[in-house]
């Protein structure tokens, strides 16, 4: 359940609304303390630290540090008492926070400047602010050739939201005991990797567009478990690809975010008409409205913003309901709907063919 807040009043109402307006030039403030070290020269000074220390320590000049600093204060992040400086709890997360770390790296370095195309993106259906990274018709075709460090922050933000979520995952799969699972979108190939590594007879066979396959063939040829994997390069949108067929289950983590109702639906029924009839198919998401806490659905709704403007254009973090409806319409039920721990971002959905 997401936590709902008391109405605010008029006056707090427009102080907020100032807040949002000037968000993008405070965000880049953020940025600008976490690189030049002064973040972290406020973090070390537990009592405190005056501007000419703190301009000595970063080589940053007085006027710098004292107009970062007066954000600060007004943002909330940085007190000040008799001219000594200190980071507020909110300063400490944005400054060392894994959490915080992935999502701003995210934004600045593969969002800021192409979220300007937003309203360009929707009325276009088209990721018209990519352009900003490469030439590409989607991101998903440029990952493996993105330069640095925009790669490392966008795997950063990828393999946080999905990193955390395997141990719980790999116990749900292990509970329902298959041996050879048809991983699709299986990225840099972690979570194959991981699956492999549960035994010998454990193997996986992972889907992907060919630049992320080669990818994930760098990463676990360093395995000796990389004998377990087969990699089954494929546009999985494309109307002649079809997927491999003799498996015991489909895992698909964190992948049909990345496309549209009908690109679903799409996808789904490729699925079902090449694998065995009654071979479960393993759905995991970040539903937006499954999650505990506020921030993580604000995440969420922030990222499906990123999906239209430069991943895809047609893509989304969708809310369970509207989901199982899309499964529903490829012709699959969902027989289980598994929430992986209390305060997880995922949920599992079991699915079977419905007719």
């Amino acid at each position: 359940m997401l936590h709902t807040k008391p109405e605010l009043s008029a006056i707090e109402a427009k102080e907020l609304a100032q807040q949002w307006a000037f968000a993008p030039i405070f965000f880049q403030a953020i940025m600008c303390m976490r690189r030049m070290g002064i973040f972290s020269a406020l973090i070390k000074a537990r009592n405190g630290i005056s501007i000419s220390d703190l301009a000595e320590e970063t080589k940053v000049s007085e006027y710098g540090i004292l107009i970062l600093l007066e954000a600060g204060i007004t943002a909330g992040f940085v007190t000040e008492s008799e001219e000594k400086y200190k980071v507020t709890k909110v300063g400490y997360f944005l400054a060392n926070d894994p959490m915080t770390d992935a999502n701003i790296d995210f934004v600045n370095d593969i969002c800021y400047e192409g979220m300007f195309h937003l309203q360009e993106s929707i009325e276009q259906s088209s990721p018209v602010g990519l352009k900003k990274l490469g030439d590409w018709p989607t991101l998903y075709e440029g990952l493996s050739k993105l330069k640095e460090p925009i790669k490392t922050s966008w795997f950063k933000f990828d393999h946080y939201y999905s990193d955390g979520s395997f141990n719980d995952a790999l116990d749900f799969l292990a509970s329902n005991d298959h041996n050879h699972i048809m991983d699709i979108g299986g990225n840099t190939g972690k979570f194959a990797l991981a699956y492999t590594t549960l035994s010998a007879e454990h193997q996986v066979t992972i889907v992907d567009l060919p630049g992320q396959i080669d990818m994930a063939q760098k990463n676990i040829g360093q395995y000796k478990v990389a004998d377990q994997v087969s990699y089954y390069p494929t546009d999985i949108l494309s109307e002649d690809g079809e997927t491999p067929e003799k498996v015991d289950a489909v895992w698909m983590s964190q992948f049909l975010d990345c496309f549209s109702n009908d690109e679903i639906v799409f996808i789904l029924e490729k699925i079902k008409r090449n694998v065995p009839k009654g071979t479960p198919i393993y759905i995991m998401e970040t539903f937006w409205d499954n999650q505990k806490y506020a921030s993580a659905a604000h995440c969420l709704t922030g990222t499906s913003l990123y999906f239209t403007a430069i991943a895809n254009g047609n893509s989304k973090m969708y809310g369970s309901k509207d989901f199982i409806e899309t499964v529903n319409r490829a012709g699959f039920k969902v027989d289980e709907e598994h929430l992986l721990t209390e305060d997880s971002y995922h949920t599992i959905l079991k699915c079977s063919e419905a007719f």
